[in-house]
C-alpha cells in the first residue's frame, strides 16, 4: 500500500492541515451531542468528556482509517449518524445500570466501538462492500433526513442552554412547557453560531466558517463571563489513555456490558460502512479514481477497533472532510493521516482552551450539519417520485426518528424489494420487459445503426443501455458512462430497452448527463420507453436538461437531425 507520493507531498500536507481545521469542532460538537443525553447537574465534566472522546476520535479513526484504508483521498472521523447510535446507547447504559455510572457507559461505548471494528474487518474480509450499492435510494433519503432531523431536534435545548430529554418524543412534547427557562445569551450565541457558518462564506471560502463561528463566539463568550455551567468544561490533558486504565473496571458487569453492546456495535458497523462507502463513491467520481471498498472496510475497523480501545467515538468517512481535503491537494493516505496527527497537536498544545466553549455554539454548529444531512432534493421530488419510492421514504424517515435506525433501514429495504418485484411483474404483463429479450434480439434491437452515414459515425459516441435502470443497477451503469470517451462531443443514448427508472435511476441518470454536458458534450436520447419517459419528464430532466428537439421516437429521425447539424456545419 502506497503511504504517499512525493509529486504531491504538498498537496497532501495543505489538504490534511485544511481537513483538520474543518474536523476540530465537528469532532467537539460531535462528542458533547454524544454524552449530552446523560442528565445530570455536572453539565461541564459530561461536556468535558463528551469532547474528548469525540477528539480522541477523530484523531485515531482519522489516522488509522487512512492508513489502512482502500480510498486514498477520505478522511474519516466521528458523523452525525454515527453519533446518533453512539447516543442511543449512552442513554440506555446510563437510565440501565445501577447505580448510575460514568465508567460503565464509556466502557460500553469503548466495547461497541470495538465491537464496531471487529465486524467492519470482518466485512471486509467476507467482500460484503460490493452489495452496499443495492441500497435504493429512497431508503437512503429517508434514513439520512431522519438523521439530520434528529440532530436538529437534539441540538434545540442545549441551543437554549438547558439540558435535554432522552427520547425525540419527549423532547418534541416536552418543549412547550420548558420553553420559558431558556438562556438568552446562550441562544443568541447559537444563533450567532449559525449565522457565521452560512454568512462567512460570502466573505472568503479559503477558510472554514464552522472554524471560525467557533473561535469567534467563544472569544465573545468570555468577554461576556458567560455561564461557565454552560461550557464544554476542562478537558484532561495528556495523550489519550486505554480506557481499561483511565476508568476503574474492577467492579463492572462484564457479561450485561457486552450483552447492551453487541446490537449497537452490529448497528454502528453496518451504518458505518454503508456512510463510508458512499463518501468513498464522492471521492471517486471528485479524483476519477477508484477505491477498493474491501479494504476501505478493513482499514475502517482497524481505525474503530483502535478508537475503541481509547474511549472514542466511533465513526465513519466523512463527507465534507473528505471533499475539503480533496480541494485543497490531498489525494493520498497521508493526507488523513496527517490530518489525525494535526488533531492531535491542536489537542496537546490547545486542549485548556477547549473548556471555554459553550454547549449553545456547539449545538449551532451541529444544527447546520443536520440541516446539511436532511436530503432536501429527495423531499422536493416527494410528489413527483413514483409512489411506491414516495413511500419506501416516507416510511423510513419516520421509523429513523421515532423507532430505529437499523429496523428503518431493515424495512425500508423489504418494502423496496417488494414493490421493485411488483413493478418488475407489471412490466412483464406489459410485453416489453427488457429481460424478455434474448441476446439475439437485442443484436437485432440496434440493428438501425447500420445505415448511419460513416461521416456521422466518426463524431459521435452511441451508449447503449441493455435494462431497467433501479437501485440495483445503477452501479454498473455508473461505470458504462464513465466509460465515454473524454473526447466524444456527440453522446447518443440509447434507451430502447430500458423499460423501467426508478428514483435511483432517475438520480442517476441525471447526474450522467449534467457530468457529460459539462465536459461540453452535446447528449441525445432515443427511443425512449413510456415509463422512462413519464419519469423523465415528471422530473424535468426532459426537457430543462435535455431538450425536448434532441430525443427521438425512432434512430431514423436521430440520423437525420445529425446529418442535418453536421453536414451544415
Amino acid at each position: 500500500m502506497k503511504i504517499f507520493d512525493k509529486n504531491n507531498l504538498k498537496g497532501d500536507i495543505f489538504g490534511g492541515i485544511t481537513a483538520g481545521i474543518v474536523a476540530l469542532p465537528l469532532a467537539l460538537a460531535f462528542g458533547i451531542q454524544a454524552f449530552g443525553v446523560i442528565n445530570v447537574e455536572d453539565v461541564g465534566n459530561i461536556g468535558a468528556i463528551g469532547a474528548l472522546a469525540g477528539l480522541t476520535g477523530a484523531m485515531l479513526l482519522g489516522f488509522f482509517a487512512s492508513m489502512f484504508g482502500g480510498t486514498p483521498s477520505q478522511i474519516s472521523g466521528p458523523t452525525g449518524p454515527m453519533t446518533v447510535i453512539s447516543a442511543t446507547l449512552i442513554s440506555t447504559v446510563w437510565a440501565t445500570s445501577q447505580p448510575n455510572s460514568i465508567e460503565t457507559v464509556i466502557i460500553s461505548m469503548s466495547l461497541a466501538a470495538i465491537l464496531c471494528g471487529v465486524f467492519q474487518i470482518l466485512f471486509g474480509i467476507i467482500k460484503i462492500g460490493k452489495y452496499i450499492r443495492y441500497i435504493p435510494y429512497p431508503v437512503l433519503s429517508g434514513f439520512m433526513s431522519g438523521i439530520g432531523i434528529i440532530i436538529i431536534v437534539q441540538q434545540i435545548y442545549p441551543l437554549l442552554g438547558m439540558k435535554s430529554p432522552v427520547l425525540i418524543v419527549d423532547m418534541i412534547t416536552q418543549l412547550p412547557g420548558k420553553i420559558g427557562g431558556f438562556d438568552v445569551i446562550a441562544l443568541l450565541l447559537g444563533l450567532g453560531t449559525v449565522a457565521i457558518i452560512y454568512l462567512f462564506p460570502l466573505l472568503t471560502k479559503k477558510i472554514p466558517s464552522t472554524l471560525v463561528a467557533l473561535i469567534v463566539m467563544t472569544i465573545v463568550s468570555v468577554l461576556i463571563k458567560f455561564n461557565t455551567q454552560l461550557t464544554i468544561g476542562e478537558i484532561p490533558s495528556g495523550l489519550p489513555m486505554p480506557f481499561f486504565v483511565s476508568h476503574e473496571v474492577g467492579g463492572i458487569d462484564w457479561w450485561a456490558v457486552i450483552k447492551i453492546s453487541v446490537i449497537p456495535g452490529l448497528t454502528l458497523a453496518g451504518l458505518g460502512s454503508i456512510d463510508t462507502l458512499l463518501t468513498s463513491v464522492v471521492a471517486d467520481n471528485t479524483t476519477k479514481t477508484k477505491h477498493n471498498s474491501n479494504q476501505e472496510l478493513i482499514g475502517q475497523g482497524i481505525g474503530n477497533t483502535v478508537v475503541g480501545i481509547f474511549a472514542g467515538l466511533p465513526g465513519a468517512g466523512a463527507t465534507m472532510r473528505t471533499i475539503v481535503n480533496i480541494n485543497s491537494g490531498g489525494r493520498t493516505r497521508l493526507s488523513g493521516m496527517i490530518h489525525g496527527i494535526f488533531l492531535l497537536a491542536v489537542f496537546l498544545g490547545l486542549g485548556k482552551l477547549v473548556q471555554f466553549v459553550p454547549l449553545s455554539v456547539l449545538a449551532g454548529i451541529l444544527i447546520t450539519v443536520g440541516i446539511g444531512i436532511i436530503d432536501f432534493k429527495g423531499l422536493k421530488d416527494f410528489f413527483k417520485i413514483p409512489r411506491a419510492d414516495a413511500v419506501v421514504l416516507i416510511t423510513v424517515l419516520v421509523l429513523t426518528v421515532f423507532v430505529d435506525l437499523l429496523i428503518a433501514v431493515g424495512i425500508g429495504m423489504i418494502i423496496a424489494c417488494v414493490l421493485f418485484m411488483k413493478r418488475a411483474g407489471d412490466l412483464v404483463e406489459s410485453g416489453y420487459h427488457s429481460d424478455q429479450i434474448s441476446k439475439f434480439d437485442k443484436e437485432l434491437a440496434w440493428d438501425d445503426e447500420k445505415d448511419m452515414p460513416k461521416e456521422i459515425q466518426r463524431k459521435i459516441y452511441i451508449q447503449r443501455l441493455n435494462g431497467p435502470i433501479f437501485f440495483g443497477s445503477i452501479t454498473r451503469f455508473q461505470e458504462i458512462m464513465n466509460e465515454i470517451p473524454d473526447d466524444a462531443k456527440i453522446v447518443i443514448i440509447r434507451m430502447k430497452l430500458v423499460s423501467f427508472m426508478d428514483q435511483s435511476g432517475l438520480y442517476a441518470m441525471e447526474t450522467a448527463i449534467k457530468d457529460l454536458q459539462d465536459r461540453g458534450v452535446t447528449v441525445l436520447m432515443t427511443i425512449i420507453q413510456p415509463q422512462p419517459m413519464y419519469m423523465l419528464k415528471r422530473m424535468n430532466v426532459i426537457p430543462n436538461i435535455v431538450p425536448e428537439e434532441n430525443t427521438f421516437k425512432t434512430f431514423e429521425e436521430c440520423n437525420r437531425f445529425l446529418s442535418a447539424a453536421i453536414f451544415q456545419d
